[in-house]
């Protein structure tokens, strides 16, 4: 395609932080650009949002089904090619739906909705219409979380027999959500957020990670879920134990009570041979631990010669040369990137690349919401193994 592809919004507005980054990171390669929105529910914050944001008054909507109606009328030369959703998870599903029925791809924040049921309708909906749906599980856009990624698919390290992920955070070690925290507050209310806090919101992330790059599927878990904080109406610190397909085992480890934490998510794997690291806080490294070898670090941006080469993958999805630090806004242009160049090959009768197409989708979004279901039931059961529920 010979232009940018163009964006609507729902949610977003001066008020939130995430629909910041989600501008950012679509716009970082010049691929899109912003002409319409439904920023929030208060009208005036979506108005001075529109303006600070130069969105045409009259395309900056009162509500995300107007916005659609709307754009679907206007002529293939000007409306909205999709739509991103940068709202709490409670308001995730329909607009999707509604997007999608009009003729409109989506973009949409983790979880994909509230509901195992919802997530599904989704994934009936992408069949059936054709459309492009991406999830942004924002730590697979890093480049050496790629390279982890086809470094256990070629079998570097033989088969793979444990997995170790974990997401701490403290950012909810007080009651935040009855001190004036909007973010905290949405995601604390069982109606507005779903049926648990803690996995809903990094739990989701963490089960991500590991069944990304390790190619497997969860197939059992057995869970532990906490509410530390008196007078939280959801947990806020979960562990799971995990069973794969492959056989190999698994610990995941999820908690917004971690005082003093910050996003320090983690994946260890380890195989037959050997294993590796990977950490958000340092995400240009990727540390591979071999039998009876010293320890190797892999950087992002490395022309390594063979047999260390960097895959073509970890290389598609890397910016700027090596020693130039790569963060979570780099990670997050990776996916959208992705997305918009497959939508556009899609409009232009192409077919996108094995590494255009590496960005989550609504089956991720499916298995994310089934995750959260069966922790929950894992939660609440005398059975020491709850069966993956999808």
């Amino acid at each position: 395609m010979k232009r940018r592809l163009r964006m609507g919004m729902v949610g977003g507005g001066n008020d939130a932080f995430i629909g910041a980054v989600h501008r950012i990171a679509a716009f970082m390669d010049g691929k899109i650009e912003l002409v319409c929105g439904a920023f929030s529910v208060n009208p005036e914050i979506s108005k001075q949002s529109g303006e600070d944001l130069f969105v045409a008054a009259d395309r900056v909507y009162p509500d995300y089904k107007t916005m659609i109606e709307k754009e679907a009328q206007l002529p293939a030369d000007e409306r909205m090619d999709f739509l991103t959703i940068v709202t709490p998870n409670f308001l995730h599903f329909e607009p999707a739906k509604l997007a999608m029925e009009a003729g409109f791809d989506v973009v949409v924040e983790k979880p994909i909705t509230v509901s195992l049921e919802e997530a599904q309708e989704l994934q009936t909906i992408v069949e059936r219409t054709g459309r492009t749906l991406c999830l942004t599980h924002t730590y697979s856009g890093y480049p050496m979380v790629k390279q982890a990624k086809a470094m256990v698919r070629e079998g570097h390290f033989g088969k793979i027999r444990k997995i170790v992920v974990e997401y701490p955070q403290g950012w909810l070690s007080r009651l935040s959500e009855r001190e004036g925290n909007a973010g905290a507050a949405w995601r604390a209310d069982p109606k507005r957020s779903g049926k648990s806090l803690v996995m809903g919101d990094i739990g989701t992330h963490a089960a991500h990670l590991a069944e990304y790059v390790s190619g497997q599927r969860i197939t059992e878990l057995c869970a532990d879920l906490t509410t530390f904080v008196e007078g939280r109406l959801l947990d806020d610190d979960g562990s799971v134990l995990l069973r794969f397909d492959n056989g190999a085992k698994g610990v995941l480890m999820a908690s917004q009570i971690s005082a003093g934490e910050e996003n320090a998510v983690r994946i260890r794997i380890y195989g037959e041979k050997g294993g590796l690291e990977w950490a958000n806080e340092d995400p240009n490294s990727l540390i591979i631990k071999m039998l009876d070898q010293p320890r190797q670090l892999y950087r992002t941006g490395n022309a390594y010669a063979a047999p260390y080469t960097l895959s073509s993958f970890a290389t598609h999805n890397t910016r700027v040369p090596a020693g130039h630090p790569e963060g979570l806004l780099e990670s997050f242009a990776n996916i959208y990137r992705n997305f918009a160049a497959t939508v556009s090959a899609k409009k232009a009768g192409l077919t996108p690349s094995a590494e255009t197409l590496d960005f989550p989708t609504v089956a991720d979004g499916v298995r994310g919401m089934a995750f959260i279901d069966t922790v929950v039931k894992s939660n609440e059961s005398n059975e020491k193994w709850t069966k993956f529920v999808l």
